[in-house]
């Protein structure tokens, strides 16, 4: 997948959904980010309940290089998607009704600083307006701050894809190679070149 962030959790009860929008439409203004905003306001009955309407709640934006951002709400006050209300809503067997309230994030080609803003902005409205708010940060720059150990793992996830891209140019698939044992030709290839 890449490195990411994957989050979930839920709006907070007597929060401005209206406010939380703005200050994150004027992040992605700030940085030239596409963003979409949907409805800004719950319908207070729907609120804190499992049931919940077709319609998104929040804010989602897409950062350079990276993929979007979500951070939109169920009329339950769930987050989720539109893509994720989608493709798993009205499930109800597990595990694909808890995919409802799953999100995550690439940040891998987006860089370091995105990621960090990515996480920095989290943080933000987690104080403000989010309760239990869960973040697991690939990067596991949510739980330390640490940007040298960041850094580690942004080198180490780019280098795997260089040692893989370049595995695909040196060792090119032969004819009438099954896909299944070209891969494992090229994943043995692949632990060869690590170990020297």
């Amino acid at each position: 997948m890449g490195l990411s962030i994957h989050y979930s959790g839920d709006f907070k009860k007597g929060a401005s959904l209206s406010t939380m929008i703005e200050e994150v439409r004027d992040v992605a203004e700030l940085y030239n980010w596409k963003y979409n905003i949907y409805k800004d306001k719950f319908i207070k009955e729907a609120f804190g309940i499992k049931d919940y309407n077709k319609a998104i709640y929040g804010i989602s934006f897409t950062p350079t290089n990276c993929e979007t951002v979500s951070i939109e709400f169920l009329s339950n006050g769930k987050m989720s998607s539109l893509a994720h209300l989608k493709f798993f809503g009205k499930e109800n067997e597990r595990p694909q009704e808890e995919y409802l309230y799953m999100l995550s994030v690439k940040t891998q080609f987006a860089g370091i600083e995105i990621h960090k803003l990515i996480i920095h902005l989290f943080k933000h409205l987690n104080e403000k307006y989010f309760i239990n708010f869960k973040v697991i940060d690939e990067g596991q720059y949510w739980e330390t701050g640490d940007e040298k150990k960041l850094q580690e793992i942004f080198t180490r996830y780019i280098d795997l894809l260089d040692s893989f891209s370049s595995s695909l140019e040196i060792y090119p698939r032969k004819n009438n190679e099954s896909f299944e044992a070209y891969f494992v030709r090229l994943m043995n290839q692949i632990k060869k070149r690590r170990k020297k």
